[in-house]
């Protein structure tokens, strides 16, 4: 028996713990047996905790600690052993607040919280220690007494009543115990000791914190000896920064601003900067190590030396020469596109001849969806470069392209030094994405910053406002994007060589489609070749009645929904391998949405088919002209511009100067009221090329004589009937294919433009070369003359 009470701290044997306790979060705080501690709490649980309890007969409650005192007293944030005490006194303040001071009894296990409201209850059970009596446990514990109190004589803090009072205790667990609760420990290393129910092992524990407590009194001795001397009594901060250097010192280690001072300085030395930047960061350097690391100054100049360290001064990847291999990484990423593709082969050959040479700056300029942006990604990979894309839509703001200047707070670099960063290299393809889309406002014109960054003659010496120093961009090739160009200011234009994208041909979708679009659609819908084959007219199908673009994206989106159809059916277990023709089109996606025949028409009156360029390639423009009794009355709707408005009274002009060849007269043309309108009404409108159209159409009105329905034309035109050359032929006349035109009346000085359309749309397309009107409404305008034609009869 005596044994047994030896295991066990004094007066644990009189102490009944019950089954079911009230339990306390102490916080980041760990009680102790026989500790007293004073506890203040003004939450409405913890309250009515303490009410609970005083009225007990036994007045015991548990207490443990938070495993994370930033979260809340949560039952799973609670550590499983505490310690059970009792309160000894209780005072209820006048803010609702109870102060209790409170006697830790015995350690316990927290088996289960049996209640959350109306506060926190848990089921208990005593945590027995083990305590034998032997040789290494007096040892540790005369040593861990010892220890203490040399402690006591080093710290100020600590009473020497406190080494007297650890030596009366009775055995070495109440000792530690004791030791723990004066010493400074974290709260993992408090719960630690409070957790070693093996006193042995808790006293070899406490050995190793007291030993380490002793090294920093006996450091923290030593470092007030040496600088006492030295320290003004007046300036805390002085004594404060001293005391730490000491310490650095005893430990070996540099000072930490030092430290980071000659880490940037390395640093520096490695980055290989050009001399005008090495000297300014040089300078910043110098100031930033002379003012104290707390100054609002010290991390700004601290982040523009990184930014400066980061830049790839430098850094550059080799190119891959071999125009062979090149062109071969090209052709297996487009298919197509050769004016772009041959354009950079002839920079790599001349880049072999000449390995100086400055990067081109092009422009590849055509609708949505004809492979611009990823053009730029296969360029790089044919180079050997890394590639970097920033867009350029919606930028207002010439800070986005220059940077801010450092005096404003939360400056940074502009984006193109940004993406040279990112890029770690100084040679990268560095793409600018819709360039024709850049806005302009109070704070500065972004298309003004960009004739420094695209002029290869300046671009060499290009100086952000963030870094302040020149940066050599003339070995970057800039790539720029544009559905159109006539919104890009001329200067910025003039400084690009322009490679126009044009839609693609039924032949070119077809292929690409077979090579990429579809098999990228199976893999990302989970399906194979083997699961589902898509016909030729299947595709065909898509690209006539559910598509009309210059581009692929709707292609490939219409691709994308059924391969969507076909893997529901799949799964459903309707079939295994599923063949699309297009006869199935209709129930994978609807009814058809496009007639690719325009001309099943009869010939009308006063409707002639005209061709127009927009962002999205060509399209086919009809122009509705209806004359009717009036009093020489001239309507233009459709939202129509001054241009193209303009056009309309041209063409007005030179039928009035050709009333008497049309077999009109003046007076007649004085009682009709005539009505020109472009249908798509919501879409604005403009440009000169239509003035032949609207001519043609408003012959037709007035003379009634219909125009043939396979004819499709585009030009300008002049008072004297003259017809001048446009742009965007090639666009114009694949539209004219798609739309199933026969025949396309042009400008006589565009016939040099037929070369740049594909072979197989010329032979299925009559071209008309026209100088003259007369010679469009030769071509256009059926000969006979309408039934129900109104004889035009003189005032």
């Amino acid at each position: 028996m005596a044994a047994e009470k030896s295991r066990q701290s004094p007066g644990e044997e009189r102490v009944s713990i019950p089954d079911s306790l009230p339990i306390l979060p102490s916080g980041d705080a760990v009680i102790y047996p026989y500790m007293l501690f004073p506890f203040v709490t003004t939450a409405p649980e913890w309250v009515r905790a303490v009410d609970a309890s005083v009225t007990t007969e036994n007045k015991m409650v548990g207490l443990f600690a938070l495993k994370d005192p930033d979260q809340g007293p949560t039952p799973e944030n609670l550590h499983r052993i505490g310690t059970i005490a009792v309160i000894a006194r209780m005072l209820r303040l006048p803010n609702g607040a109870v102060q209790i001071l409170i006697q830790g009894l015995s350690r316990i296990r927290l088996l289960e919280v049996t209640d959350r409201e109306p506060y926190l209850k848990g089921r208990v059970e005593r945590a027995e220690e083990q305590e034998e009596q032997s040789v290494e446990l007096e040892a540790l514990t005369r040593n861990a007494v010892g220890l203490f109190q040399k402690a006591i004589s080093l710290a100020p803090n600590l009473s020497e009543e406190l080494g007297e009072a650890v030596a009366v205790l009775p055995n070495g667990g109440a000792q530690a115990d004791f030791i723990a609760s004066h010493i400074n420990l974290s709260l993992a290393e408090r719960q630690a000791i409070l957790e070693a129910l093996n006193v042995t092992e808790r006293l070899r524990m406490l050995t190793g914190f007291l030993n380490r407590e002793l090294e920093i009194l006996e450091l923290g001795s030593k470092i007030q000896s040496e600088v006492k001397g030295e320290m003004d009594k007046t300036q805390r901060d002085y004594y404060l920064r001293q005391q730490l250097k000491a310490i650095q010192r005893e430990l070996g280690e540099e000072d930490e601003q030092a430290a980071e001072t000659h880490e940037l300085r390395e640093r520096i030395e490695k980055a290989g900067m050009p001399p005008e930047a090495r000297k300014e960061a040089d300078r910043e350097l110098e100031r930033m190590s002379k003012m104290p690391s707390a100054a609002a100054e010290y991390s700004v100049i601290r982040s523009y030396l990184e930014s400066l360290i980061t830049m790839p001064w430098s850094v550059m990847t080799e190119d891959r020469l071999d125009v062979a291999e090149a062109e071969k990484i090209l052709d297996e990423d487009h298919y197509g596109l050769r004016k772009p593709k041959d354009r950079i082969l002839e920079y790599l050959a001349v880049r072999k001849l000449k390995p100086d040479m400055k990067g081109p700056i092009l422009c590849f300029a055509g609708p949505p969806g004809t492979g611009k942006t990823s053009l730029g990604q296969s360029i790089a990979r044919a180079l050997g470069r890394k590639f970097v894309r920033i867009s350029l839509g919606g930028v207002h703001d010439e800070a986005d392209i220059r940077g801010h200047r450092r005096t404003y707070i939360g400056a940074m670099p502009g984006r193109i030094i940004q993406g040279l960063r990112r890029a770690e290299s100084c040679n990268p393809v560095f793409m600018l994405d819709e360039i024709d889309k850049m806005g302009q406002d109070f704070r500065g014109d972004p298309a003004a910053a960009l004739l420094e960054v695209l002029d290869p003659q300046q671009n060499n010496t290009f100086l952000d406002h963030y870094l302040d120093v020149p940066f050599d961009l003339s070995k970057v090739l800039f790539i720029t994007t544009a559905n159109v160009i006539y919104t890009i200011p001329p200067a910025l234009l003039d400084r690009m060589e322009v490679l126009e994208l044009p839609g693609y041909t039924e032949p070119e979708k077809m292929e690409i489609a077979h090579r990429y679009l579809v098999p990228r659609q199976l893999a990302e819908h989970g399906l194979s070749a083997e699961t589902l084959v898509i016909a030729d007219d299947a595709i065909k199908g898509i690209i006539r009645h559910y598509t009309r673009e210059a581009g692929l994206r709707n292609l490939e989106r219409e691709i994308g929904s059924v391969c969507r159809k076909v893997a529901r059916e799949i799964v459903r277990g309707k079939a295994e391998t599923i063949h699309v023709s297009e006869k199935d089109l209709h129930t994978y996606l609807g009814p058809i949405r496009f007639r690719s025949e325009v001309a099943e028409t009869s010939d009308e009156i006063g409707l002639v088919t005209g061709l127009s360029v927009t962002g999205a390639g060509g399209e086919v423009l009809f122009v509705e002209v209806l004359a009717v009794p009036g009093k020489g009355g001239f309507t233009l709707t459709g939202q129509l511009g001054d241009v193209m408005k303009e056009s309309a009274q041209a063409a007005m002009t030179y039928i009035r100067s050709r009333a008497q060849p049309l077999g009109l007269t003046p007076a007649a043309l004085q009682k009709l009221d005539v009505h020109i309108h472009v249908p798509a009404g919501a879409v604005p409108k403009d440009g000169p090329s239509a003035g032949v159209t609207m001519t043609t159409a408003l012959v037709s009105a007035l003379t009634k004589r219909p125009v043939r329905r396979d004819v499709a034309m585009t030009g300008e035109v002049t008072l004297r009937g003259k017809v001048l050359p446009v742009g965007g032929v090639r666009d114009k006349v694949l539209a004219a294919h798609r739309a199933g035109i026969r025949t396309v009346i042009l400008p006589a000085d565009n016939e040099k433009d037929i070369e740049d359309i594909p072979i197989h749309v010329r032979n299925d397309l009559r071209f008309v070369f026209v100088n003259h009107m007369d010679q469009v409404l030769n071509e256009a305008l059926s000969p006979e003359v309408a039934k129900e034609k109104i004889e035009l009869v003189a005032a």
